[in-house]
């Protein structure tokens, strides 16, 4: 197992809420067709979805107080009023609850700009001690925290990656070997970039996630659409199909698990059914340990 401190950085800045909330609630409203809620649909639209005021109807608010909340004016907004909003946009749990902290940000306490996230020694030894399940803990920014010998041995020995680049967006969008790791690529990429639109909605004026964002956009044209879209999710469990270099393919579980005594950093592990030809996978992996991600770059693609 391997653990660093997220690196620190000093650039200045943050997302800008008002311009948040205001694409955000324009993206939801331009997804949904006036037969999707029951209205009546006159012709050709010059735009996609429903009008201000259509939306604005099925809230039960006025089109005038509609229309200052999509400019970004969402300060003195009710929690009532913004349920009827995400009641009429059809949001899910996770975007109801990326509107609420867009509309009605908490007021952060200033920290210092070089303050890093740290795993508690007892998380990092329970690590240590699953020997046969690859696990992790991810943090702010979808930044790898802390990792044991067998997530080592599945995603990459990343003690060889310098402490910045061990951050899954900079990986899955910037480094090809994701690529070909995740058989479900477009999938996975959207899902980091669902979990970065949450954490720039708790924290808007983080300068370090603005920095990651700016980075990807200009780096990545697929991230530059992802983040457009202004997608939000928050998947606790789910399903991966990866394509080992040195294993093949393997079908994984995964279970994500946040800590009650910091809700920014989360343990993942990844496992395999039973009696299957992915758990054989784990087991020849972990019998190889981190060794199997070298051996896995001098072995040729199965």
């Amino acid at each position: 197992m391997d653990e660093q401190p997220e690196p620190a950085q000093t650039v200045r800045g943050g997302l800008d809420p008002r311009a948040e909330l205001s694409e955000f609630l324009r993206t939801r409203r331009a997804r949904l067709k006036p037969q999707d809620v029951g209205l009546p649909d006159f012709g050709r639209r010059r735009v996609p979805g429903l009008r201000r005021e259509e939306l604005a109807q099925l809230a039960g608010v006025s089109v005038a107080y509609y229309t200052r909340l999509e400019q970004g004016n969402g300060h003195n907004v009710s929690a009532e009023v913004l349920d009827a909003i995400a009641r009429a946009l059809r949001l899910t749990d996770a975007e109801h609850a990326h509107l609420t902290h867009l509309a009605k940000p908490k007021q952060h306490k200033k920290r210092p700009v070089a303050r890093s996230q740290q795993v508690r020694p007892a998380l990092r030894h329970l690590l240590d001690s699953i020997d046969s399940v690859p696990a992790y803990v991810v943090g702010r920014r979808s930044h790898v925290l802390a990792w044991n010998r067998m997530a080592a041995a599945l995603f990459g020995d990343w003690a060889e990656l310098p402490a910045q680049e061990r951050n899954w967006a900079r990986m899955v969008f910037l480094r090809p070997e994701y690529r070909e790791l995740f058989v479900e690529w477009d999938q996975k990429a959207a899902d980091i970039v669902g979990y970065l639109r949450m954490d720039a909605g708790c924290h808007p004026d983080d300068p370090q996630l603005s920095t990651l964002v700016g980075e990807l956009s200009v780096k990545s044209e697929e991230f530059r659409r992802l983040w457009a879209a202004h997608d939000v999710k928050e998947k606790s469990f789910g399903v991966k199909r990866m394509r080992h270099p040195l294993v093949g393919d393997l079908t994984l579980s995964f279970e994500t698990f946040r800590l009650v005594d910091d809700a920014e950093q989360s343990l993942v592990t990844y496992h395999a059914e039973p009696g299957t030809p992915s758990a054989e996978a784990l087991r020849l992996l972990a019998s190889w340990g981190a060794d199997a991600t070298r051996a896995g770059a001098e072995s040729p693609a199965p």
